[in-house]
């Protein structure tokens, strides 16, 4: 076949179409972040608490869209945390700037903390887990947090929320806790649970499927009194699930062993420095040994032959 040849050049632009796709769906999601913003300036919150929505099923899509055509990349990684950063840090931010901070003095600086902490939990995210097979992310994920910020207002306008324990403390006061709380547990090293894959083969394939199905349902009939307390149960649902295991380990309560559950969790969502420094302490030590010319691990330098006498 040659290079010229139209089924070459078909398949070509099938690949680049596959391989464009993914980056796509993430610029769908920027799209989506934007439009919360400019929706915020104009004083429709609820509008703009819908595209952070739809900016985080974008999310979720972009990236099982990569991994299953396998064309995901550094690239890709990168532009994923940048758009990240305006839809789930930017846009939530000024949709409560315009709707509760847009007066004179410094309660702007909630809407900072906010932005930063989602920043700073994507930057320690592409140096610790970008690329990695994972079942915990190491601090609440952005996206949710961004989700959970920005329905917040659709919540507060609901009848169930003049029903909850909290009715007499006014939704925009209670705002600043939710602002700090939610800040704190991005920067912090409370894990969370990945959203299981969905399928019919194993457990959680099925849990994973129930979760999506139940909350298209809940985006159709019933957006407004589910999403910010689904958001809530996340959050309280990593923070009791920690809490709980270190309460354990200080009792002598968890296994030890590495097929407990605490030790397992604490492979899956430790500090993966040590991993990373093992290389470098390696060459390091060949590099004592041998010299700054030492072959790699498992291969062997050729005898070198003494040199040749110059005298006659």
């Amino acid at each position: 076949m040659t290079p010229t040849d139209p089924r070459a050049r078909s398949r070509r632009r099938v690949r680049r179409a596959v391989v464009l796709f993914p980056s796509g769906l993430t610029l769908l999601n920027l799209f989506f972040g934007m439009f919360a913003i400019v929706a915020a300036t104009r004083g429709e919150y609820y509008r703009a608490g819908w595209f952070v929505v739809l900016g985080g099923v974008m999310d979720m899509v972009d990236g099982r869209v990569a991994r299953a055509t396998n064309t995901g990349g550094r690239f890709g990684e990168e532009l994923d945390s940048l758009v990240d950063a305006i839809t789930f840090g930017v846009a939530p931010s000024m949709i409560m700037y315009f709707a509760v901070f847009n007066r004179e003095g410094w309660e702007w600086l909630f809407c900072f903390l906010f932005t930063a902490s989602a920043v700073l939990r994507l930057a320690r995210f592409n140096v610790e887990q970008a690329g990695t097979a994972k079942t915990y992310f190491q601090g609440l994920p952005t996206p949710a947090a961004g989700v959970t910020l920005a329905t917040y207002y659709w919540f507060s306008q609901t009848p169930l929320y003049q029903e909850t324990v909290i009715a007499n403390l006014p939704w925009h006061v209670l705002l600043r806790y939710i602002i700090l709380a939610l800040s704190f547990l991005m920067v912090s090293n409370v894990p969370y649970p990945v959203m299981p894959n969905v399928g019919l083969r194993t457990v959680r394939g099925v849990i994973g499927l129930i979760l999506v199905v139940g909350g298209i349902a809940a985006l159709v009939f019933l957006p407004n009194q589910f999403f910010f307390p689904a958001g809530v149960i996340y959050v309280g649902f990593g923070i009791g699930r920690a809490a709980w295991l270190g309460l354990l380990d200080r009792r002598g309560g968890a296994p030890t062993t590495h097929t407990g559950r605490a030790a397992r969790l604490r492979e899956e969502v430790g500090d993966q420095r040590e991993d990373d420094e093992r290389p470098r302490r390696r060459r390091s030590r060949r590099r004592r040994e041998h010299g700054p010319g030492a072959p790699p691990s498992g291969t062997t330098r050729p005898p070198t032959r003494p040199p040749e006498s110059t005298s006659e």
